[in-house]
């Protein structure tokens, strides 16, 4: 067979439109990750607040560290157990201004935590920034990391 000019274009668009395609496949599956870190953030979120400790198990790594605003550092059973046993009644918990990006089996997520709780009749309000890192453990979204921080209107 002869290999001609068009048989060359033609082989260089099959070989760009084919790199296309797997550019958008990865992305089209980095967008799956995303969306379900994305859901992974927001069932931490309803656990959190419904005291679900079968969920908090299911949702965090073993070796979890769970940072607090206030500089605690907990381990998972600590974190959990803080759950469980909180005095505060908490009356919501909302996520708002959020981020994500995967980096391969990790995902660091970004957002503002505003809560509104009732301690012994005293009503607090919290907002702070947080940063999660989660990992992807046998197929599933775990929380690895997680540090409040006050931000500068907290300060």
């Amino acid at each position: 067979m002869r290999i001609t000019r068009r048989h060359l274009a033609v082989a260089g668009a099959l070989a760009l439109g084919g790199l296309g395609l797997l550019r958008s496949s990865s992305s089209v599956a980095e967008s799956a990750d995303e969306a379900a870190v994305a859901q992974a953030v927001e069932a931490l979120r309803k656990a959190i607040f419904g005291q679900e400790k079968t969920q908090l198990e299911a949702l965090c790594a073993e070796q979890l560290s769970y940072g607090h605003s206030d500089g605690r550092v907990q381990n998972k059973a600590q974190f959990i157990e803080g759950v469980m046993t909180r005095k505060a009644l908490v009356k919501s918990i909302t996520l708002s201004d959020h981020t994500i990006a995967v980096v391969g089996t990790d995902a660091i997520a970004r957002h503002t935590w505003t809560s509104e709780s009732e301690t012994d009749g005293k009503p607090t309000s919290t907002k702070i920034g947080v940063l999660q890192v989660w990992q992807k453990q046998g197929g599933h979204w775990q929380l690895l990391a997680r540090q409040g921080f006050r931000t500068q209107q907290e300060a």
